[in-house]
């Protein structure tokens, strides 16, 4: 099945498409999923987990974090810390590169320079490696009622108030509610659900949490160590129907390192400022 999924290099001109039609720059999720859309992936193939790995990312989703950081060598691409990545000011009217000419140019820089080089281009795969599949597999393998407690202590440190976990059979997947407070002022009423899942999660199961909070709550949040495909996605936000926001294994992870739950961070700050890059916005 992997075999005929695109190689990075052939990932190249769609993933600068992608970057145009979101007006320059985007998420990691904006620009997979704008990739997606122009590529006309099923679900199947966007399923397919890269490896033996039981973490959450998928074969195509290594590809593409692969494209990214090529195309960024090449010096075409920037990103930032928040991980916002964006076509450079002088590439911004670019159409499409040449796949081969890119990989070669890439290659000879990285000969050039071997070891500092080398760790660049893979900074990205490893970071995710690393820490988020180690992560994953860890929350993966608590019990069931550590999951919810570890999300209620997430929503917790987030800014929620009256957090419980109330999961019981026969309610429809809710486990839980709280109270989000906006600036001291609004306040809304969440009902969540959590689901330890290694695989996807359906549009059927979006229904099913939107029926059994209906009425009851101004949003649903469901939070999964899993994916959600694309239907279940459109679900989420269909129009007419209570909105319900999706936390995948990958932003879950990335709130715990936001949170410092469980996680030491330590960073090695380093500034250069770019006189060219404002001179050329």
């Amino acid at each position: 099945m992997k075999n005929i999924l695109p190689t990075y290099d052939q990932l190249f001109n769609s993933v600068i498409e992608s970057l145009k039609l979101l007006g320059g720059s985007g998420s990691i999720e904006e620009i997979n999923q704008k990739v997606y859309e122009l590529q006309g992936f099923s679900d199947e193939l966007l399923e397919i987990p890269h490896g033996d790995s039981k973490g959450n990312r998928t074969e195509l989703e290594y590809r593409l974090a692969w494209t990214r950081t090529y195309l960024k060598i090449y010096g075409i691409l920037e990103n930032s810390n928040r991980g916002i990545w964006a076509l450079k000011p002088d590439f911004s009217n670019i159409s499409n590169v040449d796949p081969g000419e890119v990989t070669k140019k890439v290659k000879e820089k990285s000969k050039r320079d071997r070891n500092k080089e080398r760790i660049e281009t893979q900074d990205e795969i490893e970071d995710f490696e690393d820490w988020k599949q180690k992560l994953l597999s860890i929350i993966q393998n608590i019990s069931a009622s550590a999951f919810e407690r570890l999300v209620q202590r997430i929503l917790r440190e987030s800014g929620f108030t009256q957090v419980e976990v109330t999961g019981r059979s026969g309610d429809g997947g809710i486990d839980g509610k709280g109270i989000l407070r906006v600036g001291g002022l609004i306040s809304f009423q969440v009902l969540f659900q959590c689901k330890k899942y290694q695989g996807t999660v359906t549009p059927n199961l979006i229904r099913d949490f939107r029926g059994a909070m209906q009425g009851r709550a101004d949003k649903g949040l469901f939070i999964t160590t899993g994916t959600f495909t694309r239907d279940a996605i459109k679900e989420a936000t269909r129009d007419g129907a209570p909105p319900i926001d999706l936390i995948d294994g990958d932003s879950l992870v990335d709130k715990l390192k936001e949170l410092k739950l469980g996680l030491k961070v330590e960073i090695v700050e380093k500034i250069d400022i770019d006189e060219d890059w404002y001179l050329k916005i």
